[in-house]
């Protein structure tokens, strides 16, 4: 039982507009927008969330209201003319179906955007000053750009009326225009909207004014904005609480979405967007201060991964309304759960970030653990019974092989899952070993709790023979091994290199002094030198690519280089090992640089390696020509949709996650699903 569930559960009303409880998800861009419009794509995740009892979904997150702030980049929305407005309209009446709420987040991105794209036009902001995320470098704002762009302010908000959403808030937050105006650190002005904080505050004012004047007092208007922005120059908690407290008392919004920090560069971001490395809730204090100083509702996001932390938040009177929006990437049903009374089957978040990541690097939000998200018209996130009991084997524990079990078994089949060591998890155990990423059990935690509950027969602790799995007589075998570490290709390295998972499983104990070559950019080595150093070890990390963790996202890499630089880790980019050879008691490695084919050596008591890892695909082999497709997956069928060929007599056998080739969580995840649902 959740302690002060039936908290969440209680309706909120906002000048006549009646949410049927008190949660919700924030505006947010998934990428999954098409030529600046709320597509079908967009419209079917928003309308999962409906069907799982949230209150309020908010979307397009940096929904842009002039054309001088383009939509296009990280596919957003743009409500800058009114074609945009039937695509509203079928949008609301998809959400209103199932009785919950749609608003829409209206902003201008001022220089925290890109000239070179869209209508390369050039970015405007308050003052002449670069823009340390995206570089960019804008035109000072005349007199004449602020009153086309309030206009334009006013004239989104009619549209977003018009379309037949519930509400809307403009985003000051994250160093969109409106705060531009309001921070320190971003507006130099000497006219009447800069020096004090009177007349910082003054842009937008006069948006809100236009909006509010444009579709009258009955239509819901919101601000989201930060409650401190955490920057030596920037805006202070007591600073934004005037602010607020300002725009509150003068009946200019209906509520204040409130959340901690400002994403004026790399690390900024990664703070305001808090990764599993925070603790959860990390800025409630600041809406909880704020509620007590304004009579309006106050929101909130930012880590709130659990119902109990949720309910806690509302209950004690923090809040009024609390954002669990990456909680829903993770399980858009989990309301509907509550209110059933099955807590325990909430797919909960973990805060990995991948979904985030991705987005800022010009794809498309995906959850690491929910392949359904986002691919709504085709992945189901309820899997339904099939039309035939079959008899399914699956090899491998790991987040492939616990989706595969838990797929089959919801598709009706009996299934036996084989794990060779004693608990599940796979390469997730390992991963989570590593200093800040323990977080990341509870995506084999859940996966496992569903199959022991669907009844799944697990042996743990035995590893899967030809003979014992074709003892079972089975329709289908899922061969789910995952990989084993590579050590890589230089000269020396099979005899003298250790694995960065040797290290992770307690294998190796180094100390001293330690060369960590990392030729995949991820995660593994970065985690593994912050795990070395902690224990004492001097460590360089070496990488072939351009910067350490180059494939790590926006909001964990600058965790990783903030932690790395706090350990005194030496961080080594554009350097290739070539060899490892044993001089005396210790090793030398050889370096090369990449771009000059300058030599180096280093001296060191251990040399670890990440090079990824190949497939445990003994048991595959083994069995591939016994079944009767020899192992193959027919691809067109599976990217289609549809059931694999079953025309002929015997077992058929599939491959999938790291046991075909090493990627990452999601995709062995995403393996299973979209071939286990129709099976």
């Amino acid at each position: 039982m959740i302690a002060h569930a039936d908290a969440l559960l209680k309706p909120l009303t906002i000048k006549g507009l009646t949410i049927r409880n008190r949660v919700m998800s924030t505006s947010h861009a998934p990428g999954y927008g098409k030529d600046g419009k709320p597509q079908e794509r967009y419209q079917l995740y928003h309308e999962e969330k409906a069907k799982g009892g949230i209150g309020l979904t908010m979307f397009g997150g940096s929904s842009s209201v002039a054309i001088d702030s383009p939509a296009t980049p990280w596919a957003q929305i743009s409500v800058a003319d009114d074609s945009v407005i039937p695509f509203f309209q079928s949008f609301s009446e998809r959400i209103h179906r199932h009785g919950a709420k749609l608003m829409i987040q209206l902003t201008h991105m001022g220089r925290r955007t890109r000239s070179d794209t869209d209508n390369w036009m050039p970015t405007i902001a308050p003052s002449v000053l670069r823009e340390p995320a995206s570089r960019s470098v804008p035109k000072e704002m005349e007199q004449e750009d602020i009153d086309r762009v309030v206009a334009s302010f006013a004239a989104a908000a009619r549209r977003a009326r018009d379309g037949g959403l519930d509400g809307c808030e403009i985003s000051a937050a994250h160093g969109h225009l409106v705060d531009q105006f309001w921070s320190p650190s971003s507006n130099m002005r000497t006219d009447a909207y800069g020096g004090s904080l009177d007349n910082r505050m003054r842009f937008g004012i006069e948006v809100l004014e236009a909006m509010r004047t444009e579709v009258g007092d009955d239509f819901v208007i919101g601000i989201r904005m930060s409650g401190d922005e955490m920057l030596g120059s920037g805006l202070s908690q007591d600073d934004l609480m005037t602010i607020a407290t300002t725009y509150a008392e003068r009946g200019l919004v209906d509520f204040l979405n409130i959340i901690g920090g400002q994403a004026r560069d790399h690390i900024a971001h990664a703070v305001s967007l808090p990764n599993m490395s925070f603790p959860v809730a990390p800025f409630l204090y600041l809406p909880s201060a704020l509620k007590r100083e304004v009579d309006v509702p106050v929101f909130h996001a930012q880590r709130v991964t659990d119902i109990a932390s949720a309910a806690r938040a509302v209950a004690e009177g923090h809040v009024d309304m609390v954002a669990m929006t990456r909680a829903h990437i993770a399980d858009p049903h989990l309301v509907r759960k509550l209110q059933e009374g099955r807590a325990d089957d909430i797919r909960q978040c973990v805060g990995a970030g991948y979904c985030i990541d991705r987005i800022y690097v010009g794809g498309d939000a995906l959850c690491i653990q929910n392949a359904a998200t986002g691919r709504e018209a085709t992945m189901p996130h309820e899997v339904t019974p099939g039309p035939s009991r079959r008899k399914a084997v699956v090899i491998g524990g790991g987040p492939a092989g616990l989706e595969a079990a838990r797929v089959l078994a919801l598709r009706g089949h009996e299934v036996v899952l084989f794990e060779r060591q004693p608990a599940t998890g796979g390469q997730i155990t390992l991963a989570a070993k590593a200093t800040w990423r323990e977080a990341l059990t509870g995506i084999s935690r859940w996966l496992d709790a569903q199959v022991v509950k669907l009844g799944v027969d697990r042996r743990l602790g035995v590893e899967a023979s030809a003979e014992a799995v074709l003892a079972e007589r089975p329709d289908v075998v899922i061969v789910a091994t995952g990989g084993r570490p590579a050590l890589g290709h230089a000269r020396g390295a099979q005899e003298h290199a250790v694995s960065t998972a040797d290290i992770l499983s307690g294998r190796v104990e180094p100390t001293g002094t330690i060369l960590l070559y990392d030729e995949q950019g991820q995660h593994n080595a970065a985690s593994t030198a912050e795990h070395l150093a902690k224990r004492g070890c001097l460590v360089e990390l070496a990488t072939h690519d351009r910067m350490i963790g180059e494939e790590i996202g926006t909001t964990n890499q600058p965790i990783h280089l903030r932690e790395l630089y706090k350990l005194g880790v030496v961080m080594t980019p554009n350097m290739e090992l070539i060899e490892i050879y044993p001089e005396g008691n210790r090793l030398v490695a050889a370096l090369r640089n990449t771009y000059t084919d300058a030599e180096e050596e280093r001296v060191v008591d251990r040399v670890v390696v990440d090079y990824g890892t190949l497939p445990n695909d003994g048991i595959y082999v083994d069995l591939k020509d016994k079944s009767r497709n020899h192992g193959q997956i027919d691809q067109e069928a599976l990217v289609a949709g549809r059931p694999q060929p079953d025309n002929r007599d015997g077992f058929a056998l599939y491959r999938i996650g790291d046991a075909v080739a090493g990627r990452n969580i999601h995709a062995a995840i995403y393996d299973a699903l979209r071939l286990c649902k129709d099976l």
